[in-house]
């Protein structure tokens, strides 16, 4: 019975990465853009002021072959929305800059600043990382990018040591803006995505509002009807719910609703979307259940429902079950025929389960 809820548990978490994910992809783009746009214009001016104030034995046009293929990462940043992508191109300007570095360092004397534009790279890119495997990369490069340079121009180790000691500042440095950048994001992210939940569910039960439970609803089916699985769809009803309002008010009636709610969310999967229609009327979305199976969920659903007590009696529900058995079918529909069923059930005296029987194929 545990393993299917820790399935779902391993899911919910992947989905939820993933929507981190491209929330970061949407808030990093711009910043990417820039910077790969800004690399270009700090490489050819570090590139013309080298060759302005020293001799190198690397050609200049070689020096400046970067340029190109930084100039076309930064107009294909300009028109990519999508992580992984995003990160590559970030990486691959890294690296041609890295490249750059050595490029215009080698033939340096000894006593001048070898590394310091390789220095300043993991600083310059800490807050642009989507994920943390390319920060790990891209400090990487950083850290590895300008070492032949220093192994082909230093006559001794102190260089080295010293780039060591000053990559390793500058990394740490970068590590501390990175994790106050994705700390900041992650609260917004999460501050955002509250505001969403609000404003799609019910501020009395919690449950999905009408709209937005149409709107899953749709994915849902699309998917169910993709898999060729079957599904059901519960539409509900409390009964005698005008009653109690008149009786002993709003206030009893909310409080009878905020526990009906808490029974279908006790009773129904994770996955099953749970919706309030309008006033005591709930529906409720069974992908990979039977109508059988279905009905036996309703049966439940509709015992559990005793335990709550109402000023003037037990509570009691009306169920109307659609099969999904007409592919291609809209939700739309498949409320309407549940909603059918709901209101023979009110004919048929109250507090029982029927099952809509006008879809099923003649062969069933």
């Amino acid at each position: 019975m545990h393993k299917p809820f820790a399935k779902q548990q391993r899911a919910d978490d992947a989905s939820h990465r993933r929507e981190y994910t491209h929330y970061l992809a949407q808030r990093m783009a711009p910043a990417i853009q820039a910077l790969t746009l800004l690399a270009v214009v700090a490489y050819l001016l570090a590139a013309g002021g080298r060759a302005a104030l020293s001799v190198s034995p690397v050609p200049l046009v070689l020096r400046l072959a970067p340029v190109l293929p930084l100039a076309l990462l930064a107009m294909a940043a300009r028109r990519e929305k999508r992580p992984l992508q995003l990160s590559l191109l970030a990486l691959g300007c890294v690296l041609t800059l890295e490249m750059g570095v050595n490029l215009n360092g080698i033939g340096q004397v000894a006593g001048q600043r070898l590394a310091l534009p390789g220095l300043l790279l993991p600083v310059a890119s800490s807050v642009i990382w989507i994920g943390r495997w390319d920060f790990i990369v891209a400090m990487a490069l950083c850290a590895l990018g300008p070492l032949p340079m220093l192994l082909l121009s230093a006559v001794n180790g102190v260089p080295i040591f010293q780039y060591a000691v000053y990559m390793t500042i500058a990394i740490s440095v970068a590590t501390v803006l990175r994790a106050f950048m994705s700390r900041t994001l992650f609260e917004q992210f999460r501050l955002e995505k509250q505001l969403r939940l609000q404003a799609h569910t019910d501020g009395l039960t919690g449950l999905l509002q009408r709209n937005r439970f149409l709107e899953l609803a749709r994915f849902e089916l699309n998917d169910i009807y993709l898999r060729r699985i079957p599904a059901a769809v519960l539409y509900l009803d409390a009964d005698h719910f005008k009653q109690l309002n008149d009786e002993f008010g709003h206030a009893a009636g909310d409080d009878v609703l905020m526990r009906l709610a808490d029974g279908l969310r006790a009773q129904m999967r994770d996955t099953d979307l749970i919706g309030r229609i309008g006033g005591e009327e709930f529906v409720v979305l069974l992908s990979g259940l039977t109508v059988q199976h279905a009905h036996t969920r309703a049966e439940q659903l509709r015992q559990a429902m005793h335990i709550v007590h109402r000023p003037d009696r037990l509570l009691t529900i009306s169920i109307g079950i659609a099969p999904c058995n007409r592919p291609g079918e809209s939700i739309e529909s498949l409320m309407s025929r549940a909603d059918q069923a709901m209101r023979q059930a009110k004919i048929n005296g109250r507090n029982q389960v029927v099952i809509d029987h006008s879809a099923v194929h003649p062969a069933e």
